[in-house]
């Protein structure tokens, strides 16, 4: 009964107890509790420390990158235009890959984002055109843009929110380019590698970095 007591006046505030400040600085680790029934001294090693993990205030992205259990944890994705321009692009350039290497396509897109060589939007990037194609396959292979594959729009849809919601990128040191396993483009000779992932190779163009 005294320890419930206690826990209720530590956290009730001065109506329920007074706690006596002089003794937060006597050295002995412990805060004196004044109520009723006398006083009680309770160690300060024994209150739980709170848990402020990015994880856990206000629904933060875990600090050491996506997984999937905490993205499952979210609300139904939603949003704006961009977050559905980031949506179909991982949708359709990424599906088919891990967690990691849908995040770090959109690491990719996000990354150019805050360059000065490209689009400052998110739309803007994904549907840019330019050298006799478009920068994002999808977008010029002239098919109809469903999202048919429910999990997995669903699974983009969640990367795009907690990536267009500050989730860290750690996965591609900046880069602003990738191409599959399979091609080898004139520009991967000049461009710094940064990353591989499932069937992506990652890099970062000289002069991206805002």
């Amino acid at each position: 009964m005294v320890t419930r007591c206690v826990a209720l006046m530590l956290f009730a505030g001065a109506a329920m107890a007074d706690v006596d400040p002089a003794t937060r600085a006597d050295g002995t680790g412990a805060i004196l509790v004044s109520a009723s029934a006398g006083s009680v001294v309770v160690p300060l090693g024994l209150l739980p420390a709170p848990d402020l993990s990015p994880a856990v205030v206000a629904g933060a992205p875990p600090a050491d990158g996506l997984n999937e259990a905490w993205l499952s944890a979210q609300p139904a994705p939603e949003g704006g235009a961009e977050w559905q321009c980031l949506t179909e692009a991982l949708y359709f350039e990424s599906r088919g890959e891990s967690l990691e290497g849908q995040v770090a396509v959109a690491e990719v897109i996000l990354n150019r984002v805050d360059s000065p060589l490209y689009p400052r939007t998110v739309c803007g990037v994904v549907k840019q055109r330019g050298g006799g194609g478009c920068q994002f396959s999808y977008v010029c292979n002239g098919r109809t843009h469903r999202m048919r594959e429910h999990d997995a729009a669903d699974l983009a849809g969640r990367i795009a929110r907690a990536m267009l919601d500050g989730a860290p990128r750690l996965l591609t040191d900046g880069a602003t380019h990738f191409h599959t396993r399979s091609v080898r483009p004139r520009w991967a000779k000049r461009f710094a590698h940064t990353a591989s992932i499932g069937a992506h190779v990652f890099y970062r163009q000289p002069g991206a970095s805002g």
